[in-house]
């Protein structure tokens, strides 16, 4: 080979060198930029996970915030009705001495008890509301006191809290679900579901059967607020009509506990007892699509048979089989077959 071929040779080599330098450069940097997306992608998957687990923390701490010692002013008014000739009831204002308590405390399931104290030795286990996280699981009313079973899907209830809400008896009233905003501090809550009468009406009116509560909670400085925009629903087989729309709200003060030294008393004593009554409640529930209940039977309300029974458990210290032998027994009359 001769001098010429051996520079051209050189030449070549020095070419294909620098070619496979800049291809393994490109290489590299390629690389790079491969690692720098697939970090970023992880950093941003990261901080979305970080912000459910933020939002969720503030959905609980809102939640929790309900319980507390309250007084409570409860105000209603029908502000419109589709016929022109419709009478407009009276508006209804009452107050009363409200202690909320949690009485489960569960990473996606919050049970807060209300108790009403009359004075310093009566008081009353008053509604109860149970909060569930995602929960697919809901019974929706119907008409007259009777229930159904839900479908609702994981995307449904995604992000979502339903509040359940129980009547003095533990019997179901209403159940409904939505999303808490915590936007510019605020927290609030809201959904629609539809409910048996209210108790301020269900013994004075037979003119509608069904309320569709629109509910609103807000937490506020010193407490919180229960807002509605409910639709009082006549329901038949041929459809709803609407009777008469009506503007509520319920405003939770807090006080000093002071005043519920004696509920405090009470529930201590009673606790266990009615522990056993939702126990056998959730099992009527769950075993059942539907189910319908009447608060009269054998000329005695739900509310005071299952009270009278809890007395007589604290009295005679009925272990929990007995409590729970006796509530199925004491249910039966009440449930519509």
């Amino acid at each position: 080979m001769g001098q010429e071929e051996e520079k051209e040779k050189s030449r070549n080599c020095g070419k294909l060198n620098n070619t496979s330098i800049k291809i393994n450069k490109m290489r590299f940097l390629n690389l790079i930029l491969v690692l720098t997306g697939l970090v970023a992608l992880n950093a941003s998957a990261q901080t979305k996970i970080e912000s459910a687990d933020e939002k969720f923390e503030k959905d609980r701490k809102a939640i929790k915030s309900l319980a507390g010692f309250y007084e409570v002013n409860f105000n209603y008014g029908e502000v419109t009705a589709p016929n022109p000739d419709y009478k407009f009831s009276k508006p209804y204002e009452s107050h009363g001495s409200e202690w909320a308590e949690i009485i489960v405390d569960e990473p996606k399931r919050i049970v807060i008890q209300h108790m009403l104290a009359i004075n310093d030795t009566t008081v009353i286990k008053h509604w109860r509301q149970d909060w569930t996280y995602e929960d697919t699981n809901i019974m929706l009313y119907t008409q007259d006191n009777a229930w159904k079973k839900g479908n609702l899907t994981a995307a449904d209830v995604k992000g979502k809290w339903t509040q359940k809400v129980y009547q003095v008896d533990d019997s179901p009233r209403y159940q409904g679900y939505g999303t808490w905003s915590h936007v510019g501090g605020h927290d609030s809550w809201q959904s629609e579901t539809d409910s048996p009468l209210p108790r301020r009406e269900s013994t004075v009116r037979k003119d509608y059967n069904v309320l569709n509560r629109g509910s609103r909670i807000t937490i506020t400085k010193d407490g919180w607020m229960f807002e509605q925009d409910n639709k009082k629903i006549v329901r038949t087989p041929t459809g709803d009509k609407l009777l008469a729309v009506e503007k509520g709200y319920e405003e939770f003060t807090k006080i000093d506990p002071k005043t519920f030294a004696y509920a405090q008393k009470w529930w201590a004593s009673q606790h266990t007892y009615w522990a056993d009554v939702r126990s056998v409640w959730a099992d009527v529930i769950g075993s059942n699509n539907t189910f319908k209940v009447q608060t009269m039977a054998n000329g005695k309300l739900l509310y005071e048979t299952l009270f009278s029974l809890g007395d007589q458990s604290i009295k005679e210290k009925w272990t929990v089989a007995q409590n729970k032998e006796k509530i199925k027994t004491a249910l039966q009359p009440y449930l519509v077959k």
